[in-house]
């Protein structure tokens, strides 16, 4: 039984690289759709004769336009291909014959994403559209067909202990893909090694940890543990145990996340 200890500033590092790799495009971020203007609404006066064409154009949709799902409904297929970010991630990589597709939600100034694991045959556009026949709103997002019940079973990698830790992070950052406005839970969350100096805690927990450095337990028989800490910097401001407990074979953890302290007020 071994434990690997890692640096923050490494953590921090696989953690940008996988929010650029998620990144939306403008379009996808806070879109824009006719249905949400109001009919006080009044198109913009142009500066130019550039923007004339702008105002012509603005008064219907094209047939381009139309099929843009999200000018449709809330629910729509994402250009963004969430196994990108496992490019250059060491120790991990997308199984064979699956893929990752992502779907959001947007709804003046929240949205959520999704992301699913889907067999590479039913990844078509035309498959993947199809699940948003049966969504609605926030409650009855699609799912599309074949999907795996979580799309870090179709994760695999060299069982290493940074794969292990970078797993933890990756699937934390998918969780939270596309989220805005109140539905943003995870990018809230710092990563730490240490208690911040700049606040009086009250801790939840009788005995607080000794040692805040993210690390990894690899057992014998091939299971693992993650341990590392965050800092919620919205109210209530708090300090976060993360615990992943990874089963042999598998990439795909039961968690807990744990405030076990607030700041004091």
């Amino acid at each position: 039984m071994s434990i690997q200890k890692f640096s923050l500033e490494a953590l921090k590092k696989v953690r940008r690289y996988v929010q650029d790799a998620l990144s939306l495009a403008d379009t996808e971020r806070q879109p824009q759709t006719w249905a949400a203007l109001d009919d006080s609404d009044e198109l913009p006066e142009p500066e130019s004769l550039d923007d004339l064409s702008g105002v012509f154009t603005f008064g219907g949709l094209s047939a381009e336009d139309l099929s843009i799902p999200h000018l449709r409904t809330n629910w729509f297929l994402s250009t963004v291909n969430p196994a990108a970010a496992l490019i250059k991630l060491p120790g991990l990589r997308l199984k064979p014959a699956l893929r990752l597709v992502s779907y959001l939600y947007r709804a003046e100034k929240d949205g959520v994403g999704l992301v699913f694991a889907v067999p590479e045959a039913l990844s078509t556009t035309a498959q993947l559209e199809k699940a948003l026949v049966e969504s609605g709103n926030l409650s009855q997002p699609p799912r599309p067909e074949g999907a795996l019940a979580s799309f870090m079973e179709a994760i695999e990698g060299d069982r290493s202990p940074a794969s292990f830790m970078i797993a933890s992070l990756l699937r934390r950052e998918l969780q939270d893909f596309g989220a805005l406005g109140q539905q943003c839970n995870w990018s809230h969350h710092r990563l730490i090694d240490a208690v911040p100096p700049q606040a009086q805690w009250q801790w939840k927990v009788e005995q607080p940890p000794k040692d805040f450095s993210p690390k990894v337990r690899v057992l014998p028989d091939g299971q693992a543990a993650v341990e590392f800490f965050t800092c919620r910097v919205i109210n209530p401001v708090s300090i976060y145990r993360h615990l992943d407990q990874y089963p042999m074979g598998q990439y795909r953890a039961s968690s807990l996340d744990r405030a076990i302290a607030v700041i004091q007020r």
